[in-house]
């Protein structure tokens, strides 16, 4: 029975539920439908969630909302085990959502069940602009307001310092530990630029997603292991990205970067929940990091969502 013909028959029976491999077929028509993207895009993200390391006990895709066994909503969820002051934690990047209508009224089921581990840090980086008064009733608070853009490599010094792209081969050492390893060849993969910086036989890794505006290139900071990192290592690799075509670095900040000439933008906040405030300088396994694609492009026409996905939030 469809679903127009449920509703007119007797109530829907909704359910709540985690999202499994076998559901990735259905999911795809709907996101397709949601949000204009193509199927290939949507299965390229399933894809990713697949493949993502997901810490025991959390689903690895994210919430279906059904109406009688028919997906009408969608949550994604990516879960990943981080360091905060010595210590494991895990922290939830809240992805693509939609509730297609006429079950928006459900929404609360599908957040409510996201958001349930109050042990877990929720960040949303690429809300829609429609859903800031959302997060805020759910209690998300911005931790993070604006980005700086500068142009490292006409400034700043090098150190002494080198820089050099990651390879398979690189391996562990007191400079440099597994998991910091994995990060950079996970980025790798997902088509990001995974750095080492090296000053004084110590490694420093750092990874940018690179994008263009028509037909100029520029990079985000996606993980560095401090935003004083990059500042101390900011002439070297920002003369390793020019190099290569980019000549604009922006981060994420919350005002001017001291040790940077640049200039603040107080556009595309981010937001977070839970027990842990997220640091600025990491957006490693967020949805800007992995859910990027070859062909992937920034028209001059949506130059004011620059740092947005646009993805995130629609209900």
């Amino acid at each position: 029975m469809s679903i127009a013909r449920a509703m007119t028959a007797s109530p829907p029976r909704i359910c709540c539920r985690e999202i499994v491999k076998a559901d990735c077929e259905s999911l795809s028509g709907l996101l397709t439908s949601g949000f204009g993207k193509s199927r290939d895009h949507w299965i390229q993200i399933l894809n990713r969630l697949a493949k993502h390391r997901t810490p025991r006990g959390f689903p690895a895709y994210g919430y279906l909302l059904e109406a009688d066994g028919e997906p009408v909503g969608v949550i994604f969820l990516i879960f990943t085990t981080v360091q905060v002051n010595g210590e494991i934690r895990t922290r939830c990047s809240v992805c693509s959502w939609h509730v297609k209508s006429p079950f928006n009224c459900y929404a609360t089921l599908l957040t409510s069940r996201a958001y349930r581990r109050k042990d877990v840090t929720y960040v949303v980086v690429a809300p829609a602009p429609h859903t800031l008064a959302i997060l805020k009733a759910q209690g998300y608070e911005c931790y993070c307001g604006g980005w700086f853009a500068t142009i490292p490599s006409l400034f700043a010094r090098s150190h002494g310092a080198s820089v050099s792209a990651v390879t398979s081969n690189i391996r562990p050492g007191h400079d440099l530990q597994s998991a910091e390893i994995d990060l950079l060849l996970d980025h790798a993969g997902y088509g990001c630029l995974s750095l080492i910086c090296e000053s004084g036989k110590i490694r420093h890794p750092f990874v940018f997603m690179t994008r263009k505006i028509g037909v100029v290139s520029f990079a985000y900071l996606v993980y560095c292991r401090s935003i004083r990192d990059y500042v101390r290592f900011a002439g070297p690799l920002g003369r390793y990205l020019a190099r290569r075509g980019v000549f604009v670095i922006a981060l994420d900040s919350n005002d001017q970067i001291p040790g940077l000439f640049g200039r603040y933008f107080d556009r595309y906040p981010k937001y977070y929940k839970g027990p842990d405030r997220p640091r600025l300088g990491d957006l490693s396994y967020s949805e800007l990091a992995m859910f990027r694609f070859a062909g992937d492009r920034v028209s001059r026409s949506k130059r004011p969502r620059l740092f947005s996905s646009g993805d995130t939030g629609k209900v």
